[in-house]
């Protein structure tokens, strides 16, 4: 995973009124959970606001990001854990962090990356690509930008699902009956298929 540098500070003003003025200034306000829990269990939050043009390198990206957070001259080691925007304009309203260290495992949405010309395209078949992450537990400096799938081999009428991959390293979070691609006949590739059976 790459990382990426993100600077922000602490905020002690919170609700809905602070929010706002925050962002007519350009700050986006945020969380970061870590490891500190309340008494009934939940994770704490701490409260900081980044600024967006410091946020629009992690947000408007395909690529999942390892972030390192500076907060006020301290680093927090991160990851993207929920982005809200809103309904109708689309802006970035807040956005949750969730720290991470090199001992404990998460679980990531990772992107999927098909590889090679499918035999059933080939034969005139169209691919379906059904999920574009796949959800992955492992410690956060053995998980890939993306994962690699090989879809050579796929003809009409087959699909790869999660439960047939396999990643060193990696625990699939998603379930194994899943279908993340599969290709589907076309008018074209069946009037083929029939004429090669004529």
């Amino acid at each position: 995973m790459k990382e990426v540098e993100v600077k922000g500070q602490k905020r002690a003003d919170i609700g809905k009124k602070a929010a706002k003025a925050m962002r007519k200034e350009g700050l986006i306000p945020c969380n970061i959970y870590g490891e500190a829990k309340d008494e009934n269990g939940a994770p704490l939050a701490m409260s900081i606001a980044c600024p967006m043009s410091e946020l629009r390198k992690i947000v408007y990206t395909p690529h999942i990001y390892v972030i390192k957070l500076v907060l006020d001259g301290e680093e927090h080691t991160a990851i993207l854990k929920e982005l809200q925007f809103h309904p109708v304009t689309d802006a970035l309203l807040h956005v949750d962090f969730y720290e991470v260290n090199d001992q404990k495992p998460i679980t990531i949405g990772i992107p999927v990356k098909l590889n090679g010309l499918a035999q059933g395209v080939r034969d005139g078949g169209r691919m379906n690509l059904s999920i574009r992450k796949i959800n992955v537990t492992a410690k956060y400096q053995d998980i890939p930008e993306h994962l690699d799938i090989d879809v050579t081999a796929l003809t009409i009428g087959k699909s790869i699902k999660v439960g047939d991959l396999h990643f060193e390293g990696l625990e699939m979070a998603t379930s194994k009956n899943v279908v993340v691609c599969s290709i589907k006949a076309t008018r074209k590739s069946i009037a083929a298929a029939n004429e090669a059976e004529a």
